[in-house]
């Protein structure tokens, strides 16, 4: 499933696809060790095919990386080490060999949404939001297309009625200069539905057309911050167009961007998919210890839909990101906190207006 690229053996960093189109093999590791003694030409020309390869490359270190190596860094998807994580694009891990395996096997149930995760997180990477959105939304809503989020989609039933209650979704109280909002569906454990985003929008619309509002407080009701995108309604787009219109325009995370810098959010339990991609746009994001986060979105035959490959790259690096999103594995909360996904853990992090 991996090809291992060793120096001085020639290189070749393109993808192969078979005769539909799937990747071949998307997989390709460096045993970084092996390159210490290489060229710094010769590394400045790999960390350039790197750069523009489609292959998920993946860097393995025992110990500590060599200095000749930090453009290899930069360039990989991310590396894995068993050393001690002394920069951004390194995932510490007790068994390199194990993870790469982890990966293999992430890519070969999905390899189409892999290799497109890739190289999104390459895209996402500019100063400007909406630029940087517009490429994971496009990329998201062809996915939708694709036979790999149909197949998880069979494998579920397909879309289900959701049920909702007669209240909003989305409570929310001025006091002075602050805004307090909460995300108020505790028995869907505030997964992320069209109402729900729609009503969070509205909301957040006020804050930010409103410069009396100097702070804005978000927090999910219950014991769960937001279980991500509410998969009953996974399926029901029908036109990937619409869908990337609609995943661009209607995107309570633009705002909370353009708010960051008054904006604070509060989380506990489960912060899962679309909970923690538009709650890391925030300036502040305070977890309750226990807190877990996961992106799931891969073994969905998708890519991380609700900002995620721009704000969570932004707090943790895209080696580490590409990690949790190819992976799936959640990390726990001094993991998030060693790693900048949150800036701090709070013994409560929930508000009720």
């Amino acid at each position: 499933m991996s090809r291992y690229v060793s120096d001085p053996a020639p290189v070749d960093f393109e993808l192969d696809l078979d005769a539909d189109g799937t990747p071949v093999q998307p997989l390709l590791v460096l045993p970084l060790d092996d390159w210490a003694d290489a060229s710094p030409a010769r590394i400045a020309d790999t960390a350039a095919l790197l750069s523009g390869s489609l292959c998920l490359t993946v860097g393995v270190l025992r110990g500590a990386a060599p200095p000749a190596v930090s453009p290899l860094l930069d360039a990989l998807t991310l590396t894995l080490s068993d050393g001690p994580e002394a920069s951004r694009q390194v995932v510490t891990h007790p068994d390199p060999d194990a993870a790469v395996r982890q990966l293999e096997e992430a890519t070969r149930h999905n390899p189409r949404a892999s290799v497109a995760l890739g190289r999104l997180l390459r895209q996402t990477g500019v100063a400007d939001t909406t630029v940087a959105l517009s490429s994971e939304a496009a990329v998201y809503s062809m996915l939708l297309a694709g036979t790999e989020f149909r197949t998880w989609l069979r494998g579920r039933g397909g879309p289900r009625p959701v049920t909702f209650p007669d209240r909003p979704l989305v409570r929310f109280d001025r006091s002075g200069a602050e805004l307090a909002l909460v995300l108020d569906h505790a028995e869907r454990r505030n997964a992320l539905s069209a109402r729900l985003r729609e009503e969070l929008l509205e909301v957040l619309r006020l804050a930010e057309l409103d410069p009396a509002i100097e702070r804005v407080r978000i927090a999910g009701a219950g014991p769960v911050f937001c279980s991500g995108g509410d998969l009953d309604e996974f399926g029901t787009a029908t036109d990937v167009v619409a869908a990337y219109e609609v995943r661009l325009e209607r995107a309570p995370w633009r705002i909370i961007d353009r708010l960051r810098d008054r904006t604070v959010v509060h989380v506990q339990g489960a912060c899962i998919g679309a909970g923690i991609e538009m709650a890391a746009f925030a300036g502040r994001l305070v977890a309750a210890p226990g807190t877990r986060f996961r992106l799931p979105e891969i073994a969905m035959g998708l890519v991380p839909g609700a900002g995620g490959t721009v704000s969570i790259p932004r707090r943790i690096g895209r080696w580490r990101a590409a990690w949790m999103m190819l992976t799936g594995d959640p990390i726990d909360t001094a993991t998030a906190l060693g790693w900048n996904l949150i800036d701090d853990v709070g013994t409560d992090s929930r508000a009720q207006p």
